[in-house]
């Protein structure tokens, strides 16, 4: 049977953000936004149920802006899927962000420069500070058994464990390089590398979507450029803040799915086992710690 030729998109830029109830950070986020690109550029609001009011004043009062309800929450990567959707086909690149992102200067503008060097990167990094102006580790290993066995441990009791450091890259120099998964808080994605790996897998609600995704680009041949010229701040997870004993427990069924899903067979059964067992007990721990997850995916 005859392959359908890939679809041919233009080269304009669109931004696509997904929304639930972001309050005032939504405003910060469209402001900053006009100094990260000297393009024309398209924001769509992926609203999975906001109650808060914030993304219908955005769409009304800024031309720039849609407002596009996904019917109920779908999660973050099904409501990214939502939103790239909505785009004609004149869109080429497109960044899929989190509303709690301050755009640095020219920061889209740097990531859309280092597409150029990067010819097979579908998806493209920033460096992400926190609040503090400390970096988080943001373009990270896929996790493999041994380190990310190790870091889900180690992690929290013993934070500079070889394993976490292994696998967040912390010992590795700030420099453009590929990675093997990007944080999807902020992530600029080529169209075409986009559709060839049908988006997300919307069957993660939330956490793991983007280690997924950058796995999934991987195997298709593309690579995950971290480009640390390009800077944003992360403020934080306004949306997980309200519900962190859900969003733990959502964090650990991710980590379960993903690791399980690359671990099938029946001869993998005692190890998926193990896995389930060991997240399980993690969470529990967790729940009496009174910990959250990270808040960039």
């Amino acid at each position: 049977m005859t392959q359908p030729e890939p679809k041919t998109y233009g080269d304009d830029l669109a931004v696509v953000t997904i929304t639930y109830s972001p309050g005032e950070v939504l405003d910060r986020f469209l402001d900053t936004l006009a100094k990260a690109t000297t393009r024309t550029v398209t924001v769509i609001l992926a609203d999975n149920g906001s109650t808060d009011g914030a993304p219908e004043r955005a769409a009304a009062e800024r031309d720039e802006v849609r407002l596009v309800r996904t019917g109920g929450n779908l999660g973050y990567g099904g409501a990214a899927n939502r939103g790239v959707a909505e785009l004609p086909d004149d869109v080429g690149w497109v960044a899929i962000v989190n509303p709690d992102i301050e755009w640095g200067a020219g920061s889209l503008d740097t990531l859309i420069e280092a597409a150029g060097r990067w010819p097979r990167g579908g998806s493209f990094g920033p460096l992400i500070r926190e609040p503090d102006g400390s970096v988080y580790p943001s373009a990270r290993l896929l996790p493999s058994l041994g380190k990310g066995l190790g870091h889900a441990v180690f992690g929290k009791l013993w934070p500079n464990n070889p394993w976490t450091r292994e696998y967040r890259q912390q010992d590795t120099s700030v420099t453009e390089r590929p990675a093997g998964w990007l944080s999807g808080s902020c992530l600029l994605m080529r169209r075409a590398a986009f559709d060839s790996v049908d988006g997300f897998d919307s069957s993660y609600f939330m956490y793991f979507e983007d280690v997924d995704l950058g796995d999934r680009l991987g195997r298709a041949g593309w690579l995950n450029v971290y480009v640390p010229s390009a800077e944003v701040v992360h403020l934080g997870g306004h949306a997980t803040a309200r519900a962190s004993e859900r969003m733990l427990a959502a964090h650990h069924a991710s980590a379960y799915k993903y690791l399980s899903e690359r671990n099938r067979g029946p001869w993998h059964a005692p190890l998926r086992l193990a896995i389930r067992a060991g997240l399980a007990l993690r969470l529990k721990m967790e729940l009496r710690a009174g910990r959250t997850p990270a808040a960039p995916r």
